[in-house]
């Protein structure tokens, strides 16, 4: 099963205040583990809002937002993409995670679809399209 690990944002990180070079060491430290256990599939932080813009559909109607969004605690500061057999091992690897943000801070964990999730829908051919966009991206990395 794979997981998004979603690092929830503070008002620091959105003002642009970079991690300390300990926090740095120390997650640096954790990414070694999960990518030595086989966990991480992919990880990054990301950029405050201000540099961000939304795109809100309404039918045919695309209306672009421009950074920054007011509702800090509903943002993203970075997220991981994890490779674990239980949403359980998952919680356990977070619980083991130095404490991403100076002061208190909030990790979420949500299970990523996989094909056999989709059900009769995901017909044969929508089944070989993924499978090929796939592996293109494969070698795109």
């Amino acid at each position: 099963m794979r997981f998004m690990i979603i690092i929830k944002a503070t008002n620091e990180s959105e003002a642009g205040v970079m991690p300390s070079q300990q926090l740095l060491s120390e997650m640096g430290r954790f990414n070694e583990e999960l990518v030595n256990a086989g966990v991480m599939l992919a990880g990054d932080g990301l950029h405050p809002s201000v540099k961000g813009a939304r795109v809100r559909f309404s039918g045919t109607r695309r209306t672009v937002i421009d950074g920054p969004f007011a509702e800090t605690k509903e943002l993203i500061a970075g997220f991981w993409v994890w490779q674990c057999r239980s949403k359980e091992e998952a919680i356990e690897w977070v619980k083991r995670c130095p404490n991403p943000m100076p002061g208190e801070s909030e990790v979420e964990i949500r299970q990523v679809f996989e094909a056999e999730d989709f059900g009769a829908e995901f017909i044969p051919e929508l089944r070989a399209q993924e499978d090929r966009l796939r592996a293109r991206i494969a070698e795109n990395t």
